[in-house]
């Protein structure tokens, strides 16, 4: 998945809204709070389930996320290092598990 795509389905996501933070990571964010970064390099970080962190934290060119590994972020190195539906599936769950935590009202507003 390259930025464009990543982007694009991103910003489909209920209330996602898309930042610069950090001078130069690209951000999707729900509610304020952040559910992927990225940036030219054309990797990406996620939040995952702890199952699937310990699963994607084997595979080649699927690390711990810098920073953000205590709270089972991944960070997808390459864009090759997931297929298209797989992207798509643990970027759907990054968004569910941050908006999961969010309060109940911002729940709320985000969903009408």
């Amino acid at each position: 998945m390259n930025l464009d795509q990543l982007r694009t389905y991103c910003l489909t996501m209920p209330g996602a809204t898309e930042g610069i933070k950090w001078e130069d990571h690209i951000c999707f964010m729900v509610g304020e709070k952040i559910f992927c970064i990225t940036g030219a390099s054309g990797g990406a970080n996620l939040k995952v389930t702890p199952e699937d962190y310990e699963m994607l934290t084997e595979r080649e060119g699927i690390i711990p996320a810098p920073y953000m590994a205590h709270n089972k972020w991944v960070l997808v190195q390459r864009p090759n290092a997931l297929r298209p539906a797989e992207w798509e599936h643990y970027i759907r769950q990054s968004y569910e598990l941050i908006f999961q935590k969010l309060p109940a009202k911002v729940r709320r507003e985000i969903m009408g």
